[in-house]
């Protein structure tokens, strides 16, 4: 009972500071200050300077602002409309066609950002105007696109992967092996829906594209030889062990430079606002992640979150039944707090009962991900929904409808984890990967 109580007054200060607009970090700060105020005689600020500053100075972030950077850069170019030109003479002949771009495509960016906003802005500003164009249907176009933005999270390099590491302090590198499998296997059931849509939908009726030979296919791939040779530096010099995540973060800024500079994309100003893109970005992390560890310090001294796991072991709940909890906690959860926050805000909670149930937390890091890409395309906080709804001016209502079969495929995708681990621990447990 008093963990119940503690637990209302946490939530009451959390939604009372968010409901009148203060910032996500500093409204977890202002949590765990009422806690440390409530539940120890020891001198708050001392311990909240000593805990922000060791949060904020861990080694291990540096490669989350050298991933959005690269990212914010190669939003910058002509990547999109480079992508597009490559893609489409091979999804053409595919059941479903161009809308498959949409998906490829989102896979593709997703290797080489790790933001579910800028891989959906990269991939929309040129596939959108091209789809309508062709008379595909527009709720499919926005659909897709909308879900198969959230590989984002999942396929490295994953902004949200990296905070989970940090959080539980697990290897990145081995995270990021665990999000391969999984990121295709979800991206292949997107497309199988495209796939079936194409042949049962009744307003599919998209125009016919010009056949092109072999070779005239292989040339329009030339397009896509500067994206993959960056996949392949940043992703393969980790999975090889000659580089950690952040030594390959490095990596793929400088890439990215030069991919922008070859494209004649790369000035002064573009330059500038992606620093400063990155610099806002990367700054409302770290100030997450820093109310996050002051709140998991104050939580401990209340002994919550030992005794919610003492609690839920009590229940004796099996590991599915204890998954199907946090699958329907996390999808709540995500109708008022973006994943980031999220993620944050419950591993002082959630990880103890992790521990106890035996689930494997490389496995579990991927589940989760899963859960929060269901988050980015849920009402009324789903940020894709957002992004999409500034990018199309469509009714909010109308975009998650459109969305609702890959919520759906997101919700198949956590029992396909739970019936074949393997998909998220395989990698990690079978290459040797550098160190974090």
């Amino acid at each position: 009972m008093e963990n119940i109580s503690v637990i209302i007054l946490f939530l009451f200060v959390l939604f009372t500071l968010l409901g009148t607009g203060v910032w996500v970090g500093l409204a977890l700060m202002g949590v765990a200050w009422v806690g440390m105020e409530l539940f120890t005689t020891r001198p708050v600020g001392d311990v909240m300077l000593t805990t922000v500053w060791s949060a904020s100075s861990s080694w291990t972030l540096t490669a989350l602002p050298m991933f959005i950077w690269m990212g914010e850069i190669l939003y910058r170019t002509r990547l999109s409309e480079d992508m597009f030109k490559g893609l489409s003479p091979w999804m053409a002949p595919l059941p479903g066609g161009l809308v498959h771009t949409n998906i490829v495509g989102c896979t593709v960016f997703a290797a080489v950002s790790g933001s579910s906003a800028a891989t959906l802005t990269t991939v929309g500003k040129m596939s959108i105007p091209e789809l309508r164009k062709r008379n595909y249907p527009e709720k499919m176009v926005i659909g897709t696109l909308t879900g198969a933005a959230t590989l984002g999270l999942m396929i490295p390099p994953s902004l949200t992967l990296i905070v989970y590491g940090v959080t539980i302090n697990e290897s990145i590198t081995k995270l990021f092996f665990a999000g391969i499998l999984p990121g295709l296997v979800l991206a292949a059931m997107f497309m199988g829906y495209v796939a079936v849509y194409s042949k049962v939908g009744k307003d599919w009726n998209p125009n016919r594209e010009d056949k092109l030979t072999f070779a005239q296919k292989v040339k329009n791939s030339r397009f896509l030889a500067p994206v993959i040779a960056l996949i392949v530096v940043v992703i393969g010099s980790m999975y090889l062990g000659f580089a950690t995540a952040t030594e390959a973060a490095a990596f793929g800024v400088i890439g990215s430079l030069l991919l922008a500079l070859g494209q004649g994309s790369l000035n002064w100003k573009t330059f500038t606002e992606s620093l400063m893109g990155a610099t806002r970005t990367s700054a409302m992390i770290a100030l997450i992640l820093a109310g996050a560890a002051f709140l998991s310090l104050s939580m401990g001294f209340t002994g919550l979150p030992r005794g919610l796991a003492d609690l839920i072991a009590g229940w004796e709940l099996s590991r599915l039944e204890l998954l199907m909890v946090l699958l329907v906690f996390y999808i709540v959860l995500g109708c008022f707090l973006d994943g980031i926050s999220s993620v944050v805000l419950t591993m002082a909670v959630v990880e103890p009962m992790i521990r106890q149930a035996g689930i494997d937390l490389i496995w579990f890091g991927i589940f989760i991900v899963v859960v929060v890409e269901m988050a980015q395309i849920t009402p009324p906080i789903g940020f894709n929904l957002f992004v999409m709804q500034g990018m199309t001016h469509h009714e909010m209502s109308y975009i998650a409808r459109a969305a609702i079969p890959m919520f759906l495929i997101m919700v198949l995708m956590v029992f396909v984890l739970i019936a074949f681990p393997e998909l998220a621990t395989y990698l990690p447990n079978n290459l040797r990967p550098g160190p974090v």
